[in-house]
């Protein structure tokens, strides 16, 4: 059985009205991460080593569905819905400092190791309260603007996609991202004052 073929478009913006116009446009429906602070964006260069590194070692899950995520060069957090029996539950996982947040009243400790910090919440307004808290939102992408946040495997299999032929010292700075089963799309902040914002989506191709 042969691998479909995907399609890939990049498209430069200078103005960022219409960058973000052009992102909205395309995305329509599919499920949506945008930047807390779209001055500075959530650095991505490191993305896909620590989706891989997560997925290896069983903390993030494919079917996970992303409603927050911070990927720093040292460090990533991130907000999930993840079902446990017949109930939604959304479980924050992030970096185990010397220092961490007071634990949250409103969630439970789910675990405690070497690197990392998880809690689980019933409610997600709680699970991005206490995400927002430890994280201050500085690089953080929020699932807004959309009925519900995309699914792990599809960000991880674009993303790849995307990434791939992108540019490391030129735009990696996102702004916002779309993805899907069919694709997905990247808006990434110009990477110097004068540069162009840059829009990258992927796709299968019919």
């Amino acid at each position: 059985m042969t691998a479909p073929a995907i399609g890939k478009t990049t498209t430069t913006f200078d103005d960022r009205s219409e960058a973000l116009g052009h992102f909205f446009l395309r995305a329509g429906a599919a499920p949506r991460l945008l930047a807390f602070d779209d001055a500075v964006g959530c650095p991505v260069h490191s993305a896909l080593s620590a989706l891989a590194w997560t997925a290896a070692v069983g903390i993030l899950r494919d079917d996970d569905v992303v409603h927050a995520a911070r990927l720093a060069g040292e460090t990533a957090a991130a907000v999930v819905e993840r079902r446990d029996g017949g109930r939604r539950v959304y479980v924050y996982l992030g970096p185990r400092m010397d220092a961490p947040p007071a634990d949250p009243h409103e969630g439970a400790l789910l675990y405690d190791e070497p690197g990392v910090r998880a809690y689980q919440f019933a409610e997600r307004s709680h699970a991005l309260a206490h995400f927002l808290r430890a994280t201050s939102g500085a690089g953080a992408l929020i699932a807004l603007f959309a009925r519900r946040g995309p699914e792990l495997r599809y960000a991880k299999r674009w993303l790849g996609e995307i990434l791939g032929d992108v540019d490391p010292d030129g735009a990696t700075s996102l702004l916002a991202a779309h993805f899907a089963a069919g694709g997905g799309g990247c808006l990434f902040a110009p990477a110097a004052a004068g540069e162009p914002h840059v829009y990258v989506e992927v796709s299968i191709e019919p």
